[in-house]
């Protein structure tokens, strides 16, 4: 199985995880973005956005990490879950 394809795999497994904690949610989410689309793009949400600032700054914090070493990464994340 490919990369991507293990990817994809762990994706759909980590969303029949159930609860996990906030700061579990926001790696995963900067990880699967990472993953997609890369570097964080757009402008940082305002002050007044908590869930949207939280969101893109865990996910800018993984800018340079490559495409594939954020996929091993939320694999091996979602394997540690046990999913």
């Amino acid at each position: 199985m490919s990369l991507e394809e293990q990817f994809h795999d762990m994706s759909e497994r980590v969303m029949g995880l159930g609860d996990q904690s906030p700061q579990t949610m926001l790696k995963l989410y900067a990880l699967y973005k990472q993953s997609t689309v890369g570097d964080a793009t757009g402008s940082r949400p305002g002050a007044l956005d908590f869930r949207g600032r939280a969101k893109w700054d865990a996910w800018a914090e993984k800018k340079g990490l490559t495409k594939e070493a954020a996929m091993k990464a939320y694999i091996a994340m979602g394997e540690g879950l046990g999913a």
